[in-house]
């Protein structure tokens, strides 16, 4: 698990206020452990994406969470995908 101040060393362009009203927001979703987010490499990456979408990609804070709603649908869809094929192959083996 990696602590908040690891996020913020690991990811440029992002403080700590700023991070927390993301996961106010719900855009980033961690863990809590003792009452503090705890994160994984998952939300790392989601935390580079909003730094990328707002810095470079220079995205107003509404379409953020839009577009982060459509890439969670996505990667859903992907995951059913994978399972469905799992299941698929594993019906033709029987």
């Amino acid at each position: 698990m990696i602590t908040l101040n690891a996020v913020l060393e690991r990811v440029r362009g992002v403080d700590a206020d700023t991070l927390l009203v993301w996961i106010t927001q719900d855009w980033v979703r961690p863990l809590r452990r003792e009452g503090q987010p705890v994160f994984e490499e998952v939300d790392v990456a989601r935390v580079r994406l909003i730094v990328e979408m707002r810095d470079e990609l220079q995205m107003g804070e509404a379409a953020i969470p839009v577009v982060l709603s459509l890439l969670d649908e996505l990667h859903a869809t992907r995951r059913d995908m994978r399972r469905l094929a799992d299941v698929m192959r594993q019906s033709r083996r029987d």
